[in-house]
């Protein structure tokens, strides 16, 4: 019997097949669960629904993916429009996975300081606003012992040169989840956030996930990056059973980088090259 027998839920949040949310779907799917999904909405001149098209491509195949329309998490009336759309297929649900960042790529290239007024509030309803007012919309479907679940990152907790606004909005995120997790606790409801490593996705992209990843390799304790699969078991086991009285959480999965206080193993390296360049300039 799988982990997610019997269970059904909301994934927000894939964009294609690299998304850590479709990773996160896999996993419950795999284990039993029925899933409903969102997709961008795409713009009524694309005869390709692109957007659309990619999500699809993701759910081909899986019997266990019920239902993908369209959201903007911008606008209350289409959450409550996908709330009521989840309760017509499932009646109610056991989890609702949130994976939504976005800002302008202006102002993820400028210094933190140059952010627009415009830029930084709608990264912020987008990114931070949108986790509220989904689980508003949603937990009134929820079971008892639903679990909630999104997804940070490190430079919500730390400066992370080159996250610049979107790591303002991943603490307002973390802090979000804290104060949900006290509003729904008395039902039993769960809030949890992932605060995943660098992986190559959409987003990860315009953050210059490349660098990190090799910063991350060479300090994290395991030596390593983590991967999709990895990212999708520890977002699945958040909004299971197995989780069960973990709540106002930020897990991370980074391969301990979020533990040092040094750049460790990296220093030999940096001490090689260093070497290096003394002996090829001599």
């Amino acid at each position: 019997m799988g982990l997610f027998e019997g269970k059904k839920g909301l994934i927000v949040g894939v964009a294609n097949d690299r998304s850590i949310a479709w990773a996160i779907a896999q996993q419950i799917m795999q284990q039993g669960g029925e899933c409903g999904f969102t997709h961008l909405p795409d713009r009524p001149d694309d005869e390709k629904q692109k957007s659309r098209r990619r999500v699809e491509k993701c759910i081909e195949g899986w019997p266990q993916a019920k239902f993908l329309v369209p959201l903007d998490v911008q606008h209350d009336q289409q959450i409550e429009q996908v709330v009521a759309t989840t309760a017509d297929h499932f009646g109610s649900i056991d989890f609702l996975l949130h994976s939504i960042a976005y800002a302008d790529r202006t102002d993820l290239q400028r210094e933190t300081i140059r952010t627009s007024r415009d830029g930084f509030r709608m990264a912020m309803d987008i990114s931070v606003y949108s986790l509220l007012a989904l689980s508003a919309a949603a937990q009134e479907i929820m079971n008892e012992r639903a679990a909630v679940a999104t997804m940070s990152y490190f430079g919500g907790e730390k400066c992370v040169p080159g996250y610049n606004v979107m790591g303002i909005c991943k603490a307002a995120l973390e802090a979000a989840v804290r104060y949900l997790a006290f509003d729904l606790g008395p039902r039993g409801i769960r809030v949890n956030a992932l605060s995943a490593g660098p992986l190559k996705t959409l987003a990860g992209s315009a953050a210059g996930v490349g660098d990190m990843q090799y910063l991350y390799e060479h300090m994290s304790p395991l030596g390593r990056n983590i991967t999709h699969e990895e990212a999708g078991r520890v977002g699945a086991f958040l909004l299971s059973d197995m989780a069960d009285g973990i709540t106002g959480e930020i897990l991370h999965l980074d391969g301990g980088y979020n533990a040092m206080g040094s750049p460790g193993r990296m220093l030999d390296l940096l001490q090689v090259k260093g070497n290096q360049l003394a002996a090829a300039k001599s």
